[in-house]
């Protein structure tokens, strides 16, 4: 394992990302003495929902809903638009 500052990683992330992909190394990213990030390489093979499983639960059930709500306080009328359609 990896621990380091984020500015640490800006300047060498080329390098770091390479040892994550590459060495399977684990790198804690540090801001203010405090870990704020941790980059693990993906499983090999993983599916989107293999990695995104453990989203499940972080957001409160009303999140969509109060995102939409507030979006649209802030002037954004438009229904939100599907970007593969075209």
């Amino acid at each position: 394992m990896i621990v380091m500052t984020v500015t640490e990683f800006a300047r060498n992330m080329k390098e770091v990302l390479n040892r994550i992909e590459y060495k399977g190394e684990e790198v804690h990213l540090v801001r203010n003495r405090k870990r704020v990030i941790k980059l693990l390489p993906e499983a090999i093979g993983a599916s989107a929902a293999d990695v995104f499983g453990d989203l499940h639960g972080t957001l409160p059930e009303t999140a969509a809903t109060n995102w939409l709500s507030d979006s649209r306080m802030a002037g954004f009328r438009q229904e939100p638009r599907d970007p593969w359609l075209g």
